[in-house]
């Protein structure tokens, strides 16, 4: 009878939807105040992604000036442009181990902090040589940000709100990406050798904000219960779950996780001993389980599409782009990127309202499915533009029109999903160096993108990039739809029943809607079922 009781509460804390007066504090009035604190840490967190928006945002514009300053190459562009993301792959791979020891928090502390030192150097640079340091450096702690912010937040949210506040690191990344646009139209009026300069410089101010902001935060309560610190760890999750049920069925599931008996409460535990890294890597990728493969694999998928379908040639070169359109006053290309920045801004808070109402995956096919759309159409509009001879108004529009859905239509789906759904995916023991992987492949495809592009479209037409980048993205749809299952309200700890059976994913998620219905189904008898 007590388990039929326990499963019930916990069937009703997955569900939201209270079946009798025991758990009223799951009622909807109470949701509001106990999530704005999850609210409050989770922006604060992300604000590290907008140390990475700002660069991307910034470099599309400064790069302009800084080759006509510095007397630089477009190859040389293309790698100054490029290689923080490659540099990045420092961060992200050390990011894993980093947070393990030290903690999520305090591996912010240090992402803010190197970036700051980056942007510096960027700032005072007085050549080509200190400008690529400063670069490296502002990239490490790029690498950091982009792996800690997605899994501190997945671990301080409820499941009813985990796509929300999952969503946050992407739109700060778009926020960053605008206000770097706007940096580039303020400066632009300055004297060449100081207006980029003060484009890239400016980028200390975030990591100052990051770095003060994030005293004001908890540790994540997974990270403390590893470390035996329960006590801590309920503090925190009974300000960020909806009710005391709420959060001592978190602390329940996070123990069991954890490997730590359900009998010990005490404020300090001894945790059973930790799994060594190198075990880690071999359960991740020497010896894994159908499901952890499955998870790995659809990681790493997500994230390597999410860049190979071409977003950082549209953001990062969009002046370049609107130059092949015939747009060539300095002011009109940078105004024109500040709309690019704009509708990205805007569908990006679309996104976030709609990640837990709509689901992952529609959104992740409406958005890729989109993509493919507007990139077939600006190819064909900049391949009518570069056989024309003079002036075409209506592909010059179609032109600048599929930039903005372009951009539009991954804020909607593809940015946002990439890091709500590998941040919640993984088992917790794995969780931080399996987001490490995904960072560490977005960076490097992210990387090579930017750093082939002026080269590609020189070799096969400005055109033929964005047919390539379409086609990407064709490959990259029948992916999603084969072998990514909806995750929408489903704890962490259920995400290795959903995975684990491929493209017959959907037989487990119709056996755990089953059990939320009511089913006493347990773990292992779905399992065994779906297997």
């Amino acid at each position: 009878m007590t388990e039929m009781t326990d499963r019930k509460v916990e069937d009703n804390a997955v569900s939201g939807e209270p079946q009798n007066k025991r758990i009223a504090d799951f009622d909807p009035p109470e949701k509001p105040n106990a999530n704005k604190f999850a609210i409050v840490c989770a922006t604060l967190a992300c604000m590290t992604s907008i140390l990475l928006g700002y660069d991307i945002g910034v470099m599309s514009g400064a790069n302009i000036f800084i080759k006509d300053d510095l007397k630089i190459t477009d190859v040389q562009v293309e790698v100054l442009a490029g290689t923080l993301n490659i540099y990045s792959l420092i961060g992200s791979g050390l990011a894993g181990v980093t947070s393990d020891w030290i903690g999520r928090r305090y591996t912010i502390v240090l992402s803010g902090t190197i970036f700051f030192i980056g942007a510096i150097l960027m700032g005072v640079a007085p050549g080509y040589g200190l400008l690529m340091f400063g670069r490296f450096v502002a990239g490490v702690g790029v690498g950091y940000g982009l792996m800690i912010a997605p899994v501190y937040t997945v671990e301080i949210s409820p499941a009813l709100s985990r796509g929300f506040l999952t969503s946050f690191p992407e739109v700060f990344v778009n926020v960053g990406i605008l206000l770097g646009y706007v940096s580039n139209y303020a400066f632009s009026k300055l004297p060449v050798h100081m207006g980029w300069r003060f484009m890239l410089g400016l980028g200390a101010i975030p990591s100052i904000v990051l770095v003060v902001g994030v005293l004001a935060m908890p540790e994540s309560p997974r990270w403390l219960v590893m470390k035996g610190r329960l006590g801590d760890a309920k503090q925190v999750l009974n300000k960020t779950s909806a009710s005391k049920e709420e959060a001592q069925l978190r602390l329940e599931d996070i123990k069991e996780a954890a490997g730590i008996p359900m009998h010990l409460n005490d404020d300090i535990v001894e945790v059973p001993k930790q799994t060594h890294g190198e075990s880690v890597w071999k359960q991740l990728i020497l010896h894994p389980t159908p499901a952890v493969r499955h998870i790995l694999i659809a990681a790493l998928g997500i994230h390597f599409f999410e860049q190979a379908s071409g977003i950082d040639s549209v953001v990062l070169y969009s002046p370049r782009i609107f130059e092949k359109a015939g747009i060539q006053s300095y002011n009109h290309k940078l105004l024109a990127t500040i709309a690019v920045g704009v509708v990205k801004t805007l569908f990006i808070l679309v996104a976030t309202f709609l990640l837990d109402r709509v689901g992952r995956r529609p959104l992740l096919l409406i958005s890729m499915g989109g993509m493919v759309f507007s990139l077939g159409f600006l190819g064909a509009s900049l391949t009518v533009i570069d056989q024309s001879q003079g002036t075409v108004p209506w592909a010059v529009g179609l032109c600048i029109t599929m930039v903005l859905f372009n951009v539009a239509f991954f804020s909607m789906g593809l940015g946002p999903v990439t890091w709500v759904y590998t941040s919640e995916i993984f088992p917790l023991k794995l969780r931080a160096q399996g987001c490490s992987m995904g960072v560490a492949i977005n960076r490097v495809t992210s990387g090579i993108i930017s750093m082939t592009f002026i080269s590609l479209y020189k070799a096969i037409t400005i055109g033929g990039a964005f047919f390539l980048y379409a086609g990407v993205g064709v490959v990259a749809w029948i992916f999603f739809y084969t072998m990514l299952p909806e995750t929408q309200g489903r704890t962490l700890e259920e995400m290795e029943v959903l995975f684990g059976k491929y493209h017959k994913w959907k037989e487990a998620n119709a056996m755990l809607k089953k059990r939320k219905q009511g089913d006493r189904v347990d773990g292992d008898e779905i399992k065994s079922q779906v297997n």
